[in-house]
């Protein structure tokens, strides 16, 4: 097996409807592809303390998240017969209703996207070094935990 080479899954602000529906459209050649598996995470208007969340502001420690990304991704393909994976988490402010992460997977078959996805996902959140800080709608702001 051939290792894959390192991305770049940092977007700056929201991850927009155009640039989702670009990267679905680009698999329209790849024939022997027969299912897709999507996940888009978006900024929720959460009440904390009676104040609603109006943003979420990302950041990283790009280096460390970048190098677990690739060994979740080359993990990922080892356990899974995808063709393809794409991730794109945001960095900076993101504002409710807007895309914060785009997990898109593709396979001959249904059933490896949808696994290779969801794992993704769920490592992800667990084990990349990205904080959210939620802006409230009074400008105060506290950082986000993870449930």
């Amino acid at each position: 097996m051939t290792e894959r080479k390192m991305k770049n899954i940092f977007t700056q602000g929201a991850v927009t409807p155009g640039f989702i529906a670009e990267s679905i459209g680009k698999h329209a050649e790849q024939t022997a592809i027969g299912g897709h598996s999507i996940f888009l995470g978006q900024v929720r208007a959460d009440v904390t303390d009676g104040k609603k969340v109006v943003a979420m502001e990302y950041t990283a420690y790009e280096e460390m998240a970048l190098e677990r990304m690739h060994r979740i991704r080359e993990d990922v393909f080892a356990k899974h017969p995808i063709t393809c994976m794409h991730v794109h988490h945001s960095l900076g402010m993101v504002r409710t209703g807007e895309i914060c992460l785009f997990v898109f997977t593709s396979s001959a078959h249904r059933a490896a996207a949808i696994e290779a996805c969801s794992e993704t996902v769920e490592r992800l959140k667990v084990e990349l070094p990205i904080w959210g800080r939620e802006i409230l709608e009074d400008e105060s702001h506290q950082w986000k935990v993870n449930k």
